[in-house]
């Protein structure tokens, strides 16, 4: 199993690629970047994992409204071309008060839309090209759509965790990345269906990267709290109350990974046994950095078993 780490997007720039280097060191395989209104992640990508070669960087997750594969496909090729195909593109639907507030359209047939955009991304990202009207977009190639040195093609993955979006992520994409999804709703909910859907397609089995919320810490109560506090943004959205009710929790902050090396590595092998064939950790600078740094060691030695 790979095991990664998401970096904050609150550091500069010069932050980001030490701390990056910093896991690479620990033995982490792979750094993951969020898409907010301030970075874009699929260039932060590109300058991170080339300043630190052999890192795997990828985007977790850029929403597909107010974007068109034809320049998501550009920025993914041009990270594949810098980092020597390191580069994993990460989708997601988003979510109606981010897209109708923030890009002023309406956030309407979401899981129509991810199809049409995969599967129009595809062509692109595999041959440079693309011929594809759809009901909802139109993506064609004029001119070639290729970046040299973009190789091998960029693995297409989804922030899928709901039934309709894991079909089309299983018979559409490479993998989800499910978050705040436990060992629990993946065995019982995601890993049957997207994997169904990809053989239903043809496709090979999908890649299961969960990211985890996890600190290694003395201190549970206090970073507990501060998970709580941090973690509760993801409970104004229905998918994420769905996927945390799914998993046994009440709380985001249930899902989280919190506790000694020993708690925190038995997490981890449960999300393995679960069907993650991946596991990103997030906010594992909750309890401060030297916690963030035990917590890295730790990783980076589960990384090697």
């Amino acid at each position: 199993m790979t095991i990664g780490v998401a970096l904050s997007l609150q550091d500069p720039i010069d932050t980001l690629v030490r701390n990056a280097r910093e896991a690479h060191e620990a033995g982490l395989h792979s750094a993951w970047f969020g898409q907010t209104f301030g970075y874009d992640s699929p260039t932060l990508a590109a300058i991170v994992g080339r300043e630190v070669p052999g890192l795997q960087v990828g985007t977790s997750a850029i929403p597909v409204f107010g974007r068109h594969p034809l320049l998501i496909a550009s920025q993914a090729q041009t990270a594949q071309a810098a980092t020597g195909g390191r580069y994993h593109l990460g989708l997601a639907l988003g979510t109606r008060h981010l897209t109708e507030t923030g890009f002023g359209i309406p956030h309407e047939r979401p899981v129509a839309r991810l199809r049409e955009f995969l599967t129009a991304l595809r062509p692109l990202v595999e041959t440079g090209s693309a011929d594809f009207h759809g009901e909802l977009l139109t993506a064609t190639t004029p001119l070639p759509a290729t970046v040299p040195g973009a190789e091998p093609p960029v693995p297409i993955l989804v922030a899928a965790m709901g039934p309709q979006a894991l079909r089309v992520s299983g018979a559409h994409a490479d993998g989800i990345l499910p978050l705040l999804a436990g060992p629990r709703a993946l065995a019982e909910h995601i890993v049957p269906a997207v994997t169904a859907a990809a053989e239903r397609a043809g496709r090979p089995a999908p890649r299961i990267v969960a990211f985890v919320p996890g600190v290694v810490t003395a201190d549970v109560e206090a970073v507990r709290e501060r998970a709580t506090e941090e973690l509760s943004f993801y409970e104004r959205f229905p998918s994420y109350r769905r996927v945390i009710a799914l998993s046994g929790g009440s709380r985001a902050v249930d899902l989280a990974a919190i506790g000694d090396e020993e708690a925190v590595a038995a997490e981890v092998r449960r999300y393995r046994e679960a069907g993650a064939t991946e596991v990103v950790f997030l906010a594992t600078d909750l309890g401060g950095e030297v916690a963030r740094r035990r917590t890295w060691r730790l990783l980076g030695e589960l990384a090697t078993d």
